[in-house]
């Protein structure tokens, strides 16, 4: 599942825009809540969860196969 970002929380830094290695959210704007342009994209590396100063604003669910270790 890609970033889903609660707009109320959403104080528009722009952090988890450029923290983004994939450019998840290409094209967002300034001053605005970023948009997931490309959500296929998305590595569920957590990047933009933690640089987000707001707790809450940004959640993330890890899809099950990757939560699964191999031994």
């Amino acid at each position: 599942m890609p970033p889903v970002i609660d707009k109320d929380r959403c104080t528009h830094c722009g952090l988890c825009v450029d923290m983004c290695s994939e450019d998840v959210f290409y094209g967002s704007e300034k001053k605005r809540v970023p948009v997931v342009s490309y959500p296929k994209e998305c590595w569920h590396c957590n990047a933009c969860v933690n640089v987000c100063p707001v707790q809450g604003a940004i959640s993330l669910r890890i899809p099950l196969p990757m939560l699964v270790c191999y031994k």
